[in-house]
């Protein structure tokens, strides 16, 4: 019937731990039919107990977001509903349904060949399959499956019902037509996809590992207590790229600001780790240092600046307003004086 709306795509999760949990939370939230399915054989009273876990996990995050007003609790039954569970002996059945297929068993090689085999011996011709791994290149698990063109990575981060970021990682073989399908049901359902080459470590985990030894190192140290350390990426790390990302920032303030500030780093700490990379070194050489020279890592010719800073300082201010810390004039004229000079 012309009009008429077309059923949502049937999700199934291969692996019914936190990440196979996670991902049916966040289609049936937004309401996909999804199967969890047991990846493992195991005893009919085990996997009634697993479902069970299962079940009891999504109910009790779906409460945690209504209590704190995500949404209203009168839906938690409906989008519960949505979501069915399958053992082992009725995966194939439950495969053969599903129209995207997220394979999460744990990180292990032979456990995730295992899987894909398994889904690919059930699922239809015209199904995707994914691979949540955070760890494996998409190539070395494409050849643990039968139909390459219609298989990727899909690297959420936890919890992947809350966290708006999905990394795709697509193979060689992989149909530019299945990863454009695969952006277009995430975006369908409110996340924010991004597409990267395989390499180790996507985008992400890349970047958050430097960071994170980083803020262990500074403990290490002794030069910062943890408490302080955490309140400065919260503060003033997080703060500004939550509201700009980490190249945006770099061309907002000029390429010339890390370039002398690496170098700065790498000399005093005595530590090539901290020494910046060609690209930053090529583009001062060619005066390419962001919004003041018109072009950086990104091309600001064809914007109007004026605008542009007005958005910036509007998504700052959003982020302080998020923070709570956001204040009136005058506000400390209304305190107790604490603070003054005596």
């Amino acid at each position: 019937m012309a009009g008429e709306a077309r059923p949502l795509p049937v999700i199934a999760a291969l692996g019914a731990g936190r990440m196979g949990r996670g991902i049916a939370h966040v289609f049936a939230y937004a309401g996909h039919d999804v199967i969890v399915i047991d990846a493992k054989p195991r005893a009919a009273a085990d996997a009634l107990r697993l479902e069970k876990e299962a079940r009891a996990e999504i109910s009790s995050s779906l409460a945690a977001l209504a209590e704190i007003g995500a949404f209203d609790a009168a839906a938690i039954p409906a989008i519960l509903d949505r979501i069915g569970f399958a053992a082992r002996d009725a995966a194939p059945e439950a495969l053969a349904r599903a129209d995207v297929v997220f394979e999460g068993v744990p990180e292990v090689l032979e456990w995730k060949r295992e899987a894909l085999a398994f889904a690919c011996d059930h699922i239809r011709d015209d199904a995707v399959l994914a691979s949540t791994t955070s760890t494996i290149l998409v190539d070395t698990l494409a050849d643990f499956v039968t139909r390459p063109e219609r298989f990727l990575n899909a690297h959420w981060l936890n919890p992947a019902y809350v966290v708006p970021l999905v990394e795709l990682s697509p193979g060689r073989r992989t149909d530019p037509a299945v990863v454009a399908r695969v952006k277009a049901l995430l975006e369908a359902i409110g996340k924010v996809p991004v597409v990267c080459a395989a390499a180790p470590g996507f985008i992400v985990p890349r970047i958050q590992a430097i960071a994170m030894n980083e803020a262990a190192r500074l403990v290490e140290e002794g030069l910062a207590t943890a408490e302080d350390i955490d309140k400065a990426t919260r503060y003033g790390f997080g703060f500004r790229y939550a509201a700009m990302g980490l190249l945006e920032f770099i061309d907002y303030g000029g390429g010339d600001i890390l370039y002398y500030a690496s170098r700065y780093l790498a000399e005093a700490l005595g530590d090539r780790r901290y020494a910046a990379p060609d690209i930053i070194d090529r583009n001062m050489r060619e005066g390419r240092i962001g919004l003041r020279t018109g072009s950086g890592f990104y091309d600001f010719s064809t914007i109007d600046v004026a605008a542009y800073r007005k958005e910036v300082l509007s998504r700052l201010v959003a982020q302080l307003a998020h923070l709570k810390l956001l204040r009136p004039p005058g506000a400390a004229l209304a305190g107790d004086g604490e603070g003054r000079g005596g």
